[in-house]
């Protein structure tokens, strides 16, 4: 054991030593906009950024071997006098994020003017060699958001994991070089084109675990990093919404708690509970017939992802009000007419077309590089089964099989072990639905040198710029290198 465990350390090391002794390429910058209909290009165009693009290795083990392209933005900073470096910005998702200088620019104007500021399409995404199974995006949705309570539903959504995964299959060559590890190699690879020593780093969401993996293969490289909404250190990859069932329950009550203050405008109960049993009886009506919406049917598998909030502002909660005050009518068998938003969203359900913005099938073939997972469709079956008396809603989607169960490729490499002493800004919402909080605490233990801002009963999934508090204590971090000295609570 100790053996195999040293070679795969020295393989390791030596992946990361050539992905910095390359000589440094130039970078032919340009416009970024490529006609009418490129909005992310004209974007960054009105604000003085260009695009580039850097040939990276497909494979970091044969460096001089095939070649794909990570495309680049960057706004050099306009406060020169005060600038302090390269300030790569990751939107989330996986997905194209050349827009983070757009994002930051936005969120901090005055710190964004001391650097310049970076913005990259992960590998596959955007316009960084994409990669397109051809998913159309009904087929895609009717798995990713909606439950599996019975068998019944989860042979269905086996034969859809199936049908996608098998979509890939052409494109085998590839999926294996997809990882977040390499993505990190590919970012390293930008910091030698521009000829910085050192980065910074702002992520949200999957942003987050990119930046810790970064953190981890080249500290040496690691300035100001904030993870904002963290995934913990080891759990993304095929099944890293298995833990969010709580916290997606979580965030209904929440909600629940603030529309029963606000009874007379929507009538959803006077209180908590009351709020919540109105929930629990849409939810059994679905289970017995489904629900006639529109021109829509909603059954028991469709509305667990119907029912999931994203975040705590009245706009979105009065929103999700009225969505769940038509499934209540709708329930109760009254005629009724969606809200633009969920005709939008069913739109999306019935959508047949191929939608390669999305990116669907180049987040699944990160995550399935990124981690192993269980290839017996009946694993995931039992695992929905055992936690439906505690997770009744929300379980049966979070633990839903995936195409991973199904790919037509393994990881080529074991996960990153997220361990180390690089300093580090950790901001977090004790109710995220998405990134449940005690992964976010995991991910600060492993990155000892962190400091973990957290903002009490919030429930949301990305939290800066949210607060006075985390905006200063951001802002203070990025543009002054100063960590709070102990662990702070909005």
């Amino acid at each position: 054991m100790r053996k195999t465990l040293a070679a795969a350390l020295a393989a390791s090391l030596m992946i990361t030593t050539v992905t910095t002794s390359e000589a440094v390429a130039v970078l032919d910058w340009h416009g970024c906009s490529t006609g009418s209909a490129d909005e992310v290009g004209q974007q960054l165009d009105a604000v003085g950024a260009q695009c580039a693009e850097l040939q990276v290795p497909l494979d970091y083990a044969h460096p001089t071997g095939r070649q794909i392209t990570a495309a680049i933005a960057r706004r050099p900073a306009t406060d020169t006098k005060h600038r302090l470096g390269t300030l790569v910005v990751n939107v989330g998702g996986p997905e194209a994020s050349r827009q983070g200088v757009n994002v930051f620019l936005d969120a901090s104007p005055k710190v964004a003017a001391t650097y310049d500021l970076v913005g990259i399409d992960p590998r596959f995404f955007g316009r960084s060699t994409p990669l397109e199974c051809n998913w159309p995006t009904n087929r895609y949705l009717n798995l990713a958001q909606f439950g599996t309570p019975d068998r019944a539903s989860f042979e269905h959504s086996v034969s859809l994991a199936k049908d996608l995964a098998g979509r890939c299959a052409p494109y085998a060559d590839v999926l294996p070089f997809a990882s977040t590890r390499n993505i990190a190699r590919d970012l390293d690879r930008v910091r030698g084109a521009l000829g910085e020593r050192r980065i910074s780093f702002l992520g949200w969401s999957y942003g987050t675990y990119l930046g810790a993996v970064y953190l981890q293969l080249f500290p040496k490289h690691s300035d100001r990093f904030v993870l904002d909404s963290s995934h913990g250190p080891d759990s993304y990859g095929p099944r890293w919404t298995r833990e969010t069932a709580s916290a997606d329950a979580g965030a209904l009550a929440d909600w629940a708690g603030w529309v029963a203050r606000r009874d007379t405008e929507y009538g959803l109960g006077t209180t908590k509970a009351r709020v919540l049993a109105t929930v629990d009886h849409i939810a059994r009506v679905a289970k017995r017939r489904p629900l006639i919406v529109g021109t829509h049917r909603v059954d028991a598998a469709m509305l667990p992802g119907l029912l999931l909030t994203v975040a705590d502002t009245d706009e979105l909660y009065g929103e999700f009000s009225a969505q769940v005050r038509v499934l209540r009518d709708a329930a109760a068998g009254l005629p009724v007419t969606p809200t633009a938003v969920q005709e939008e969203r069913f739109g999306l359900y019935e959508l047949a077309d191929v939608i390669p913005e999305f990116g669907f099938s180049a987040s699944n073939a990160n995550q399935c590089a990124d981690r192993a997972t269980p290839r017996d469709p009946e694993v995931y079956y039992r695992d929905i089964q055992a936690h439906l008396s505690t997770e009744p809603l929300y379980g049966p989607l979070a633990r839903h099989v995936t195409p991973c169960a199904f790919w037509p490729t393994s990881p080529v490499e074991k996960p990153t072990v997220i361990d180390n002493n690089r300093p580090a800004l950790i901001v977090s919402a004790t109710g995220d639905p998405a990134t449940p909080y005690a992964g976010q605490v995991a991910m600060h233990r492993a990155l000892k040198g962190s400091r973990q801002l957290t903002v009490a009963n919030a429930y949301r999934h990305g939290v800066f710029p949210y607060t006075a508090c985390v905006n200063d204590t951001v802002n203070r971090y990025l543009g002054e290198g100063v960590l709070p000295a102990s662990d702070l609570t909005c």
